[in-house]
């Protein structure tokens, strides 16, 4: 179903039954489109998400000089990246509203010496890009802002390596740090303080780049050398955790359900929703474990369950940081509080995710309580009453975890606009209705 402009509800009809297949997951997407346009040769994709972020990522490659080609195949797409020398693009690089995408190019094309703008949605120029800014200048990167926003311009010159402690948890800096660090003179050190998704890590490696990576007193210390060329290299990607995280969700919540999301990528590093429902007594369980191209992967399976409520730590925000506003959702169907801890970052995503995911809440009879970095969400017991109307500001992650809320509600939830859902799952209603969701246009 391709989704409008309009919104849509979701309406409690029965239990979710059957299948489903992860979409690919996003962060690896944006990362083989990258990786294949710096690489020597060419690299093959299969799995890739595409959802407008990263394809606004493969336009990117394109503009920059890489080859991008998509073949369908009686298996599926097949994306091929064939690796070029960068060179200036004639017109501003446009990324919608993706920030993975925009600070990962930024730092690539830092690294490679380029002119560019950078530029983005209304929403994505409301993002905060001096996190990124800051430690490319001080490799040396000429970067330009009025307020440290896009848009932005990127002129040419010569990185030098540096010694950099990461702020915050971000795979996001320490990625466009290390993509620079590719072209620039001398060796670049990340410290990672507390540890981020590792994608970056495990891809530089697969594509030949001599990265040592140790721990220390301080934290997790990279060292990567300048003047490394990459090396193609196949690319299979598993499912997105943060998208299953959607469908696992909601046959926890909604009564009589049983659904299995094949092929789901379960790195530590981003497990951290599955931990945390478990931990709240759902009745999930992993099935068919395994590995494709060195990430960990299962089939998850989800049945309706009795859950309570539960303190998350600050040491996981990192690892689901993306799947707290469904986690919300999730926890209004418990017993009791559950308090998240350590999630300030949801004041600058796409929206303000803590604002935005209160005001959903509050719409629809859950009450709630939060400060600058934690939100308490007062569980229901499975009593949640709905009948509101969720404004998504845009908001990927708040359209579709309003929708799973509206499947188990006593009332129909409705979103404002569900046309943003594209960016990051594109499947997302086709794969609910096949399982048994009523999703209406409204």
């Amino acid at each position: 179903m391709k989704v409008s402009g309009r919104g849509l509800r979701a309406v409690r009809r029965g239990g979710l039954t059957g299948e489903a297949l992860a979409p690919g997951d996003k962060s690896i997407s944006h990362r083989a489109l990258i990786f294949g346009a710096l690489a020597d040769g060419e690299t093959t994709v299969r799995g890739l998400l595409e959802g407008h972020d990263v394809l606004r990522t493969a336009a990117a490659m394109r503009a920059l000089g890489a080859g991008v080609e998509r073949d369908l195949t009686d298996a599926g797409p097949v994306w091929r990246i064939l690796g070029a020398e960068w060179r200036d693009p004639v017109r501003p690089l446009y990324f919608g509203n993706s920030g993975t995408g925009c600070r990962l190019v930024l730092g690539a094309a830092a690294g490679q010496g380029l002119a560019a703008r950078f530029d983005g949605d209304q929403s994505l120029r409301g993002r905060p890009m001096k996190r990124i800014s800051e430690p490319l200048s001080l490799m040396g990167a000429r970067i330009s802002s009025e307020d440290g926003r896009l848009p932005l311009v990127l002129s040419p010159a010569p990185l030098r390596g540096i010694d950099y402690r990461l702020p915050v948890a971000s795979a996001q800096i320490k990625s466009a740090v290390l993509l620079a660090a590719l072209g620039a003179r001398g060796e670049t050190t990340i410290i990672e303080p507390a540890p981020s998704r590792d994608h970056t890590e495990r891809m530089l490696k697969a594509f030949g780049a001599d990265l040592r990576i140790d721990m220390a007193a301080d934290g997790r210390r990279l060292r990567l050398a300048g003047g490394q060329r990459l090396k193609a290299s196949p690319v299979d990607i598993p499912g997105d955790p943060s998208s299953a995280a959607f469908l696992i969700a909601a046959a926890t919540i909604a009564p009589d359900s049983d659904v299995l999301v094949r092929n789901v990528l379960i790195n530590p590093l981003r497990a951290g929703f599955f931990e945390t429902i478990a931990d709240m007594g759902a009745n999930i369980s992993y099935e068919n474990q395994r590995e494709l191209c060195g990430e960990p992967v299962a089939d998850i399976r989800a049945r309706s369950s009795s859950l309570r409520g539960v303190v998350v730590p600050a040491s996981r925000a990192a690892s689901m940081i993306d799947e707290y506003p469904i986690l919300s959702v999730v926890a209004a169907f418990a017993e009791g509080e559950t308090r998240m801890e350590g999630v300030e970052e949801l004041r600058v995503k796409e929206s303000d995710r803590l604002a935005a995911i209160e005001a959903g809440l509050a719409a629809n009879g859950v009450a709630t309580a939060s400060g600058p970095d934690w939100l308490v969400v007062k569980g229901r017991g499975g009593a949640v009453s709905g009948g509101g109307t969720v404004a998504t500001h845009l908001d990927h992650r708040i359209a579709m975890s309003f929708l799973v809320m509206g499947l188990a509600a006593q009332k129909t939830v409705s979103i404002d606009d569900a046309s943003m859902i594209a960016t990051s799952f594109p499947e997302f209603v086709a794969l609910m209705r096949g399982l048994g969701a009523d999703l209406r246009q409204e």
